[in-house]
């Protein structure tokens, strides 16, 4: 089936404000499709019930970059020159042709190198939002939200709804009123920890959690009090769970999936996925390569991802899970590999005795247009009624949102 792009969106390109090679490197970044366009194939019937939710309900991405990477990723070099320059490119085009309503855009995180080897430096934080916003403020067709009503008025008016995101602490170093600032240019959630140890706790990558620090509570509460909603997908097991014990608000892991189905340490535990729905939170399911895997496929596709959805469906209901597919527009393996100590995929992927096959690319999944496609049809084709996929694409977390966000 071939998509359509959204009416609204007018041709815009990011940063085409300026001169390429005059005012910024002009570096060459993937096409959005350039592994293909994959859609699920679905009858008749169930493409009339896909475009009816469609039409009638906000679909919400939790966790993804929506952002081109280099064309080629030869080398280290051709992408840690990219990340230098500070400047992430924004898919315009292949969001308008996505389903989704409103995108969490988590920008450069772990990959955010712009002045340090090491990322997560607080000047560079704000200068990769920064550039981002000044680039959203010369087009029309993303809309920064900041409350929910705004995600309702992008939908009604054919776009989408832009959410800044930092996906971890560390850059907040010991200054909790760091996270006023960032609420203030309009950052909406904020990650307790990456996948290394901060201030705040211990991140997936620690050979030991010693739990939510005694600052990371202070953090805890800042966020409840501004209305910043809180995220544990990248802490230790311990620290994710003293979080969401501490908080006073519902929290997210807005891109994990199950250690019951891949006992990996970037997966979630029951005890976490119980404590999380019954403080009236949300799971958001991960597709990024190799993460949501499961040891009878052996690798990573659409059908294990969602195995790892029916899973956490199946334990504590269809009100606490939607999707965070925490994917991008380029060679996503070709990241992790080029960035392996940093983004730590080696010490959280592999899942204990289990060993699996890699995959170039995630069909279906492979970055945030075409998880925008396949996720609904994939439930549709699977039987979910019409109430249910509201709530998995965009009712859940909107339900959270409301209540966390002042």
């Amino acid at each position: 089936m071939e998509m359509k792009k959204k009416e609204a969106y007018k041709g815009y390109q990011a940063y085409s404000y300026l001169e390429a090679g005059k005012d910024y490197p002009d570096l060459k970044w993937a096409d959005w499709d350039w592994a293909g366009r994959h859609v699920l194939e679905l009858s008749d019937e169930q493409e009339a019930m896909v475009k009816e939710i469609l039409e009638k309900y906000p679909y919400v991405s939790v966790h993804d970059h929506p952002t081109f990477f280099p064309k080629t990723m030869g080398t280290a070099r051709d992408i840690n020159d990219a990340m230098r320059a500070g400047r992430q490119f924004c898919s315009y085009e292949a969001l308008a042709y996505s389903n989704l309503d409103c995108v969490f855009d988590n920008m450069m995180d772990g990959v955010n190198i712009i002045s340090s080897p090491n990322g997560w430096k607080w000047i560079d934080i704000i200068h990769d939002l920064g550039m981002r916003l000044c680039d959203i403020a010369h087009q029309d067709f993303l809309v920064h939200a900041k409350t929910v009503d705004d995600i309702f008025a992008a939908k009604k008016a054919g776009k989408i709804a832009w959410v800044g995101v930092i996906e971890g602490a560390a850059c907040i170093e010991n200054e909790e009123d760091r996270i006023d600032i960032l609420y203030g240019l309009g950052v909406r959630q904020l990650g307790v920890t990456y996948s290394e140890a901060c201030a705040l706790g211990s991140g997936i990558k620690e050979e030991h959690d010693g739990g939510l620090t005694a600052f990371g509570k202070k953090c805890v509460e800042r966020m409840n009090k501004v209305g910043m909603l809180l995220d544990v997908s990248h802490c230790g097991s311990q620290t994710a769970y003293d979080a969401v014990m501490y908080s006073k608000m519902p929290i997210i892991a807005s891109h994990m999936g199950a250690k019951g189905i891949w006992n990996s340490r970037r997966m979630a535990s029951d005890e976490l996925i119980q404590a999380i729905a019954k403080k009236g939170g949300v799971v958001g399911i991960e597709a990024a390569p190799h993460t949501t895997m499961s040891p009878a496929a052996g690798t990573h596709t659409l059908d294990t991802v969602m195995e790892h959805f029916e899973y956490v469906k199946n334990m504590v209901g269809i009100d606490h899970v939607t999707f965070g597919p925490d994917t991008l527009y380029g060679d996503h393996v070709g990241v992790h590999h080029a960035f392996a100590a940093t983004l730590s995929t080696k010490a959280t992927q592999a899942a204990a005795g289990s060993t699996f096959t890699e995959q170039p690319y995630i069909k279906y999944l492979e970055n945030p247009t075409e998880a925008s496609w396949n996720i609904v049809r994939w439930l549709v084709k699977h039987g979910y009624t019409e109430e249910e996929i509201a709530k998995v694409i965009g009712g859940n977390a909107i339900r959270v949102l409301r209540e966390v966000w002042k």
